[in-house]
């Protein structure tokens, strides 16, 4: 290849990835907007107040001079950012208001997918009219698992404390309003939002599911657990099969693992291989381009050192979009469970199920995938067999042996027989015919060699404790 056709090759590549990943509006894939980093330089885009540069706040808590490494985001600009964690990005000001020399900022492109915004409730009739329940160490991922468990498709967070549930039909009468009205802080988590007095924020339960089927052209999958840190003992997997793509493209736009035992990783669909495997050492550094139109995504953790997960968007590619940009949206048909609230971002059944542990919280294990949809149901050389390893090398090393041990086995046999024609066994009177017929047997009979192999176990047995009730998201 000349180095025009590298250059164009090149740029084909470029050009794709980017107008793959326009498809999708949010600048934000955490509740809080931590990961922030557009370019708001005022308090709201209509009226808001000037941000001061982080280069010369240094009379206040956050600025270049003690983080300047860009951590936070910070750095020579006025762009408002959340270097403390808090319930969403801000700034500092120059007017005092309030006695407050920071102000929150209203960005409305920061808001992570499956976040359905912010409603006002009156209460008469409530927005979400689903059963609810308070509690004081409310998180998002608390009350999501507490709607998900009782069959509710929608899981709403009001004032730090309370939780609602509803369906997206109880949505449809009502307006989304500014994020400004949804920071409360949730109790049990003080970085996270939780609504508002007489304002809910409301979320699909589907973030932060414990594996799940993705079919739509692209999306958006969270750990388990998300946005709260995800439990011990996790082993998730969720299939990403687009039928008419050539290959899937991987993004994390955010990364927080552990240690190196909790692991991401990204297999083959359909010879189960591993493609990429990403841990606290290894965390990933650009896009991964997986050829085919089937993968799946494998994620475990260990009994220690939790943390808050990844956010993965993944967008197929098709021969189209060599010469067209991704639309903006998506027409496929999903599950009959799928959200017509969530657009594309977030539009694809999930399937899990759930084992309770000590601590209240729901563990689950799902998916021993033995087989890929659509393909005939046989082992395969390289199908999963545990955390790390497959059994296509150890498989295809048992058959060489085996075949070298039948090899040999003939070869023997063959000499033998040799042995028998060329060598003329010398006659040995006997006293009696008895005697004469038993050495005749005896001299004639052909030496065989049985060989049983033993039996070779190929299944490493991984997840355990498979009990527990199926949630409202399990497909039939």
């Amino acid at each position: 290849m000349d180095s025009w056709s590298a250059t164009s090759a090149l740029f084909l590549a470029g050009f794709i990835t980017s107008a793959a990943f326009r498809h999708f509006d949010s600048e934000c894939y955490t509740a809080n907007g931590q990961d922030y980093r557009g370019f708001q330089n005022q308090t709201s885009l209509h009226g808001g107040k000037p941000c001061l540069f982080w280069n010369e706040t240094f009379q206040h808590p956050y600025n270049t001079l003690k983080y300047p490494n860009g951590e936070g985001g910070l750095g020579s600009h006025n762009y408002c950012r959340n270097p403390d964690g808090d319930v969403q990005p801000w700034c500092y000001i120059a007017d005092h208001e309030d006695v407050s020399y920071w102000k929150y900022c209203d960005i409305p492109s920061c808001q992570m997918p499956g976040n359905l915004g912010c409603f006002k409730d009156t209460g008469h009739p409530p927005t979400l009219p689903g059963v609810h329940e308070i509690s004081n160490k409310l998180t998002i991922q608390t009350c999501i698992n507490f709607c998900r468990s009782q069959k509710y498709s929608l899981a709403g967070m009001e004032s730090g404390y309370a939780c609602f549930c509803g369906n997206e039909a109880d949505l449809q009468d009502h307006v989304e309003s500014s994020s400004m009205e949804c920071n409360h802080v949730c109790f049990g988590d003080h970085t996270q939002p939780c609504g508002g007095d007489g304002w809910i924020i409301v979320f699909d339960v589907r973030v932060g599911a414990c594996g799940g089927n993705y079919t739509s052209p692209a999306g958006v999958i969270y750990s388990p657990d998300f946005p709260d840190k995800y439990a011990a003992s996790r082993v998730c997997y969720w299939t990403i099969q687009v039928p008419g793509s050539y290959a899937i493209l991987f993004n994390f736009t955010f990364f927080d693992i552990s240690d190196q035992t909790d692991m991401v990783e990204l297999l083959d669909g359909y010879t189960r291989e591993v493609v990429a495997r990403f841990d606290w050492r290894s965390p990933p550094r650009g896009l991964v381009n997986i050829t085919g139109d089937f993968v799946i995504l494998y994620f475990f953790s260990d009994r220690t050192n939790q943390a808050h997960g990844f956010a993965l968007l993944y967008q197929a590619l098709r021969r189209q979009d060599a010469r067209t940009t991704i639309p903006r949206g998506s027409d496929e048909k999903e599950h009959k469970d799928a959200s017509s609230t969530l657009g594309p971002q977030l539009s694809s059944s999930v399937t899990e199920g759930s084992n309770s542990t000590a601590n209240g919280r729901t563990s689950h294990i799902l998916y021993v995938i033995t087989s890929s949809p659509g393909k005939p149901e046989h082992n395969m050389p390289g199908q999963w067999a545990g955390r790390g390893e497959t059994t296509g090398h150890s498989a295809m090393w048992t058959i060489y042996a085996l075949a070298a041990l039948l090899i040999l086995t003939v070869v023997a046999m063959v000499a033998k027989l040799l042995l028998h024609v060329t060598v003329k066994t010398p006659n040995i009177p006997t006293v009696s015919g008895s005697d004469s017929c038993s050495q005749s047997t005896v001299s004639s009979e052909p030496w065989i060699i049985l060989y049983r192999p033993s039996t070779i176990s190929l299944f490493k047995k991984k997840l355990k404790n498979h009990h527990g009730d199926l949630s409202p998201l399990v497909g039939h």
